[in-house]
């Protein structure tokens, strides 16, 4: 088990968009499950929320999904690029508490969850991941599944993280 769980961008308007998401009742449960573990272990929680024209701060497609509860002493992180680290404090709020392995689920793939795990494995942390615990939509390129299969598969798997059983 990590360090610390973190979940990217949960949020409204990622997850009940124009676009449906890949197996997201899925997704919501495993990740509800993970949540319950890390508290329960007294592990801490980073919420990552991403900040944009479309997902305006305090406004219903910002806010994390009902699904997914946020409790007082969760780490809030504040986005406004794909790379959680770019111009947030994410990596001090990591230091002070000691951080040095990251568990990583939420949305989307090929978007803000690749490019914070490949930013994260290049500072150093260890990464692990239970399969099946992220999600994205189709593109002009592949279908969603091809797209979780293919990052999943061919890109992190043993270089940049390791897949856990739940």
């Amino acid at each position: 088990m990590a360090d610390a769980l973190m979940i990217i961008d949960m949020q409204n308007g990622v997850c009940h968009g124009d676009q449906p998401l890949a197996r997201l009742p899925q997704v919501i449960v495993g990740i509800q499950q993970r949540l319950a573990r890390y508290r329960l272990d007294k592990k801490p929680v980073v919420f990552v929320q991403h900040n944009d024209e479309d997902l305006i701060r305090e406004q219903t497609a910002w806010q994390i999904i009902s699904e997914l509860t946020v409790d007082a002493q969760d780490i809030r992180i504040q986005k406004t690029h794909a790379n959680s680290f770019y111009q947030t404090d994410l990596k001090q709020q990591l230091q002070q508490r000691g951080i040095q392995s990251l568990e990583i689920c939420g949305a989307q793939v090929e978007f803000c969850v690749d490019a914070t795990i490949k930013m994260a494995h290049g500072l150093g942390y260890q990464l692990e991941m239970v399969r099946g615990l992220t999600t994205t939509t189709d593109n002009s390129f592949m279908t969603a599944e091809k797209t979780l299969d293919f990052y999943q598969e061919r890109i992190w798997n043993h270089r940049f993280l390791e897949f856990i059983e739940e």
